[in-house]
C-alpha cells in the first residue's frame, strides 16, 4: 500500500485506549482523512495538546477508522499513547524519522 501524504488534513476523535482510532469530522478549514485515500497509509500526529504520538497508520473509509500501525515517537516513551477520554486531534504531517 502506498504512503500518501495530503495538506491541511486534521480531523477529530474520541477514542480511548491504544487501538485503532475513529476519526469523528475534519477540523473546520480542514480536510479529512478521506483526501489520503480508502486502504493508503500516511503519517501522523495525535494529540490532546499534553500527550501526543507520531507514526504510520493506515486510513480506512467504512468506519472512518484510522490505525496507527507503527509508532516513532510519544510522549509515552515512544510507545502508544494509552488515551482517556476527551478530544484529540490527529494529522498528517512528515516525521523525521521518514526524512531519511
Amino acid at each position: 500500500m502506498p504512503i500518501v501524504l495530503g495538506n491541511r488534513v486534521k480531523e477529530t476523535t474520541t477514542t480511548t485506549g491504544t487501538g485503532t482510532l475513529t476519526l469523528a469530522g475534519a477540523v473546520a478549514g480542514f480536510q479529512s482523512f478521506a483526501a489520503i485515500g480508502d486502504g493508503n497509509q500516511t503519517y501522523y500526529t495525535i494529540t490532546n495538546n499534553t500527550d501526543w504520538e507520531t507514526g504510520l497508520g493506515t486510513y480506512t473509509a467504512s468506519g472512518t477508522t484510522f490505525t496507527r500501525d507503527q509508532i516513532y515517537e510519544s510522549s509515552n516513551s515512544n510507545a502508544a499513547v494509552n488515551w482517556g477520554p476527551g478530544a484529540k486531534e490527529v494529522f498528517s504531517t512528515f516525521p523525521s524519522e521518514a526524512s531519511g
